[in-house]
């Protein structure tokens, strides 16, 4: 049997280019994302290969020099900016004698450490525990244990005699619990749409300012922090828009490329709020070089949802950063593409505000004229 070696928070990251371009966005995200679970980037290690290598992902070479470069910085975990199989990491971990870990489990983890409410914590374990369900060996902790460095956290890891069924049950029991909650939720989203209320779902990649845009229109205080994943769950608010009346506000998870589907299925709840929407607005960071990846992958996870046919209105944040102005922007057709603004300092928020009230006041308009219309029958 094979006891996994202890995990800690001095981080070897490897990134293999696999001729998919955005190198460097992709090793600043990982970067990311390794301090946001607690843990310090130490070293990178890079490669070009055609295909992954079945055996150790990176081949035997590679491997032996990630071994190297973790001996030499003191590292004691690996980080894969990539799937990589159970067998993989097994391999991995015996050769190299450290914690491996992919992304996957990084997300995982923090969206572990950010889950605050119970609905919240209740979808992160069921991610966590299907993920873990296809790399069962032994050394991995026990379910109870809520601690231990990077990828032990949440429902971590338990021992392989008894584990299957227990996991099985586990699984099951959570997804009782989550699908009572979307029943529940499902009945107050029924409410809103009797009352034919307006509603605009906050959409976006991790980071890019959701929060901070849903506090400056709402004044809610929900939590915003520049780190990633900072908001897992969904807050709604009404907003008054003058002679628009009331409409219904939510501010969502960041998405994020190569989002774990485990992670999806888990938040589906969640992400109920977003296909269910009249409008979506999707935040954009202007900031970013890799705006327009970024928005593929937004989109990307949109259609996997089913909320890829929505209304959509970008809102590109942070021109206090890019120091474009503040200005609404209209397609070949005359229809709003496009808001720039900034979250963080109020420029151009008078703006996003006219135009969720000329929808608004178009929604009711439609609903009304729905209602006069003399029954076919």
């Amino acid at each position: 049997m094979f006891d996994r070696p202890a995990s800690g928070t001095r981080a070897v990251v490897v990134q293999v280019d696999f001729s998919q371009g955005g190198i460097d966005e992709r090793l600043a995200e990982v970067t990311l994302l390794t301090e946001s679970a607690g843990a310090t980037v130490v070293a990178t290690v890079q490669g070009r290969r055609q295909a992954p290598d079945p055996a150790f992902y990176v081949g035997k070479g590679k491997a032996d020099e990630i071994g190297v470069v973790v001996q030499l910085n003191e590292a004691d975990i690996v980080i894969f900016n990539h799937d990589i199989t159970a067998a993989q990491q097994r391999n991995l971990e015996r050769r190299l004698n450290c914690r491996v870990i992919d992304r996957s489990a990084l997300i995982l983890d923090i969206f572990a450490l950010r889950a605050k409410s119970h609905e919240g914590k209740l979808q992160v374990e069921l991610a966590q525990l299907q993920h873990l369900s296809t790399r069962l060996v032994r050394g991995w902790t026990h379910l109870e244990r809520q601690k231990g460095g990077i990828g032990l956290r949440g429902p971590g890891e338990k021992q392989l005699e008894t584990d299957r069924r227990l996991l099985g049950e586990r699984v099951k029991l959570l997804k009782g619990r989550l699908a009572q909650l979307e029943r529940q939720r499902a009945v107050r989203r029924r409410a809103r749409e009797r009352r034919e209320v307006l509603t605009v779902s906050l959409v976006g990649y991790t980071n890019a300012g959701k929060s901070t845009l849903f506090n400056a229109l709402t004044k809610a205080g929900a939590y915003a922090a520049d780190q990633l994943f900072a908001t897992l769950d969904t807050t709604s608010r009404r907003l008054f828009l003058g002679e628009a009346g009331n409409i219904v506000i939510s501010d969502t998870v960041g998405f994020i490329r190569d989002l774990p589907h485990s992670l999806v299925a888990a938040f589906h709840a969640t992400l109920e709020e977003t296909i269910s929407a009249d409008l979506l607005l999707h935040v954009v960071d202007s900031s970013s070089d890799d705006r327009e990846g970024q928005i593929a992958a937004v989109n990307g996870v949109l259609d996997e949802i089913g909320a890829g046919q929505l209304p959509q209105i970008q809102v590109w944040n942070k021109i206090d950063v890019t120091l474009a102005s503040a200005e609404v922007q209209r397609d070949a057709c005359g229809k709003i593409s496009r808001v720039l603004l900034s979250a963080r300092t109020g420029e151009g928020l008078d703006l996003l505000r006219q135009v969720l009230t000329d929808v608004a006041l178009e929604h009711k308009a439609a609903l009304a004229s729905a209602q006069q219309k003399p029954d076919s029958d």
